[in-house]
């Protein structure tokens, strides 16, 4: 019961009765898809009015042979934030999604490995300018499909 009030009921559905949800972090504003006349906050507006990318939506999907590998990454300014989802269909993959910075400024930086990996999701805000994404090599003797999901702001996302 302690758990429920002092955790998911901040988390999941936007009620703090103690106030200790917002001052850990903990407490999400709920918003209706059908409530539009409410405003966003004022933190989530500044967030939004610093990016120069338009918010975007692409799905990608890649089959790889046995032993091949792809590289996905999305141009995107520091700050910028987006979510992802991919699946594998067909096995798992080992993968690594790291940033890599503007020619001449440093170089690559990985933020999460994995190996015999069949999904990930998450939420990621670029840590400086430069491109951001992930690789998969496909370590099994039967091809796999990769499909990416993305949302967010960036200018660009290719395979590389």
């Amino acid at each position: 019961l302690v758990l429920l009030v002092l955790a998911v009921l901040p988390a999941e559905y936007g009620i703090d009765p103690t106030g200790l949800g917002a001052r850990v972090g903990l407490l999400r504003p709920l918003r209706s898809a059908i409530d539009l006349e409410t405003p966003i906050g004022a933190e989530a507006q500044a967030t939004l009015a610093v990016s120069e990318a338009p918010f975007r939506s692409d799905e990608m999907t890649l089959t790889l042979k046995p032993g091949e590998g792809a590289e996905v990454k999305a141009t995107m300014r520091q700050g910028d934030t987006c979510v992802f989802s991919w699946t594998v269909e067909g096995g798992s993959v080992e993968f690594d999604m790291h940033g890599q910075r503007p020619s001449g400024s440093g170089g690559e930086v990985s933020y999460r490995k994995g190996e015999d990996a069949s999904s990930g999701h998450g939420t990621f805000r670029a840590p400086f300018d430069g491109r951001h994404g992930w690789f998969w090599q496909n370590l099994t003797w039967e091809p796999v499909t990769v499909t990416l999901k993305t949302s967010g702001f960036y200018s660009e996302i290719e395979k590389l």
